[in-house]
């Protein structure tokens, strides 16, 4: 479990489904691509690889988990959802996990597809169900917009460790004896206190951004916030 760090190393998972799930991936990232275009444009192209580098140099940056003897980063999957959408946000953190895991070794090469599943497919999908969720009830302040981040940020993370707990199931390489609740238990609990990190430093980066240019916010542009409900005519009034 210390080694795991979220990003899955060789080995973690047997070939056949490591297989089957670099199949899911490039099949999500083709949908991405295919979707993604529609939403570039002069404004959105650099802001997605601002974001980018913004992810690799935070992943880089490791806070401890005191109470679990492990250290989380980044994911950056509602960071990217909010502030270039899902699409193009699912591709920015695609492209930082295969050159973390072909440059610096951090996640299995041959885990590529697992990872990505993870992090890029779940982690941001999960985030931006939520943005637009949220971003319809919430007033959209400096605060709502802060809690919005937040929220998503942390189950972004923990959907994105239940992902990896689905894949162990079906082809993990070490024998649990069975005990999968207790493997999904650590997963929860060690990712909740990572998500808490991760929504702190989402929060604050969208914030932050937001009240400089809100047009730059994707979430903020393309959300439109709900309508308020049409008022009855009385009295015969035509």
């Amino acid at each position: 479990m210390e080694t795991l760090a979220m990003h899955i190393s060789n080995g973690i998972i047997d070939g056949p489904v490591a297989a089957v799930f670099a199949a899911i991936a490039l099949a999500a990232m083709t949908v991405c691509v295919l979707r993604g275009r529609r939403d570039l444009d002069d404004r959105l192209a650099p802001m997605a690889g601002l974001v980018a580098a913004f992810i690799f140099a935070v992943q880089m940056l490791n806070f401890p988990i005191f109470t679990a003897g492990v250290s989380g980063h980044l994911l950056g999957g509602a960071l990217a959802a909010m502030l270039v959408g899902p699409w193009v946000g699912a591709l920015c953190v695609a492209v930082v996990l295969v050159v973390q895991a072909l440059v610096f070794g951090d996640g299995g090469v041959a885990m590529l597809g697992l990872n990505i599943t993870n992090m890029a497919v779940l982690g941001t999908a999960a985030a931006y169900l939520l943005i637009a969720l949220l971003l319809r009830v919430l007033p959209r302040t400096p605060t709502g917009l802060a809690v919005t981040a937040f929220v998503s940020a942390l189950v972004s993370v923990v959907v994105a460790a239940m992902g990896f707990v689905l894949q162990y199931q079906l082809g993990g390489t070490t024998d649990l004896g069975g005990n999968l609740a207790g493997l999904a238990g650590t997963m929860a609990g060690v990712h909740l206190l990572i998500g808490i990190g991760e929504g702190l430093i989402t929060a604050t980066t969208v914030v932050t951004v937001a009240k400089a240019r809100p047009d730059l916010v994707y979430a903020l542009r393309a959300l439109k916030p709900a309508a308020p409900a049409p008022v009855p005519a009385v009295g015969g009034v035509r």
